[in-house]
């Protein structure tokens, strides 16, 4: 079975384990259906910005040209750094898409990748964002009104834990087993000043996420299709992003938003 257009990143089912979906040009590849099998990926030489179509020499965070990666509200400073929105005040490159994606429900979370690590994430996109992360436990810490005042709360927790995946060990995982994110939010819930402590949430549950896989690897070799036209390798295991051969070699699917690409199952 052959799939040929425009990659998108991966869209997941919270089942157990996770179903994943490839978008290509208009259709979904059901490529959690293949673990075990012989996957071939083929770059086909031409990648466009997802924003506006224009055909691109290489993308900008993950699937933009350059002007709309500048230009466009899906690419704010904010996404990287929430405590840095201006929504709330009435300052945003678009205020509609703002209202619809920064003044809304957001949730600060625990989660549990390789290590513990904190994040922030709209309402709307939970379980999606623990998924994309390759969380395999995680748990929400807060809950506000908009995107700045959980970022708010992300900063004042980043001096005592991560925000960043250690992506390597995950995909091995490679899981610090001694970490408990109950225990983990009484402590932080110390450093959180008096002024936010009001979106703290009680007795909320951990939340447990299983990948499909046969194995994962020991060593891990993160391919790029702007040097290696060609993959394939038999699919051991599908984590976050990632696809992952018995090879040693991944591919971050998002990543490579907005290249054409053949996939062949």
């Amino acid at each position: 079975m052959q799939f040929v257009g425009m990659l998108k990143k991966m869209k997941s089912e919270h089942a157990d384990p996770i179903c994943y979906h490839i978008p290509i040009g208009e259709q979904l590849a059901p490529i959690h259906k293949y673990l075990g099998q012989l996957i071939k990926i083929d770059f086909l030489d031409q990648i466009n910005c997802i924003e506006c179509d224009k055909q691109i020499n290489k993308t900008f965070a993950q699937g933009y040209c350059y002007p709309c990666f500048i230009q466009s509200p899906n690419t704010s400073e904010c996404i990287l750094r929430p405590e840095l929105c201006r929504a709330q005040e009435g300052e945003a490159r678009d205020m509609q898409w703002a209202k619809e994606h920064c003044l809304k429900e957001h949730f600060v979370y625990l989660s549990l990748t390789a290590g513990a690590k904190i994040g922030v994430t709209r309402a709307t996109q939970i379980p999606t964002r623990w998924i994309d992360q390759g969380a395999i436990q995680a748990l929400k810490f807060a809950k506000t009104s908009n995107r700045y005042e959980a970022g708010c709360i992300e900063v004042q927790m980043k001096n005592h834990i991560s925000d960043r995946t250690a992506w390597q060990r995950m995909l091995k995982n490679d899981i610090d087993e001694s970490v408990d994110l109950y225990k983990l939010k009484e402590e932080l819930v110390g450093v959180i000043s008096s002024d936010l402590k009001s979106f703290i949430l009680e007795n909320e549950k951990i939340e447990y996420i299983n990948y499909p896989s046969i194995s994962f690897p020991e060593k891990i070799k993160s391919l790029n299709l702007l040097k290696v036209n060609h993959i394939e390798g038999i699919l051991i295991a599908i984590k976050g992003q990632y696809l992952l051969f018995d090879n040693n070699t991944v591919i971050n699917i998002r990543k490579h938003t907005g290249f054409k690409i053949q996939l062949t199952l």
